[in-house]
């Protein structure tokens, strides 16, 4: 997958984990489209590391659902993090 290619699954991820993952993260939704593109670059990583598969294909399942699994973790990581700054 190109690098255009992966931006646009790293986008389209962030804004599904914030549709699956709704509360008060902070920072808005460019903050999320961006922590979803590092989300899915993280759910590439885990995915190769245990399973075996990355995101190389576009349509694929799998990438989609790594990419999206990435990005809700990221998403739970950036919101514990905020929260706390806030308390």
């Amino acid at each position: 997958m190109g690098f255009f290619g992966f931006l646009l699954l790293g986008l389209i991820a962030g804004a599904i984990a914030k549709l699956i993952l709704p509360g008060k993260q902070g920072g808005g939704w460019l903050i999320t489209l961006l922590l979803g593109v590092v989300g899915a670059l993280l759910g590439g990583l885990i995915g190769s590391a245990l399973f075996n598969v990355g995101l190389q294909n576009f349509w694929n399942l799998g990438t989609w659902l790594l990419a999206i699994g990435g990005s809700i973790l990221v998403l739970l990581i950036y919101g514990a993090i905020v929260n706390r700054r806030r308390a």
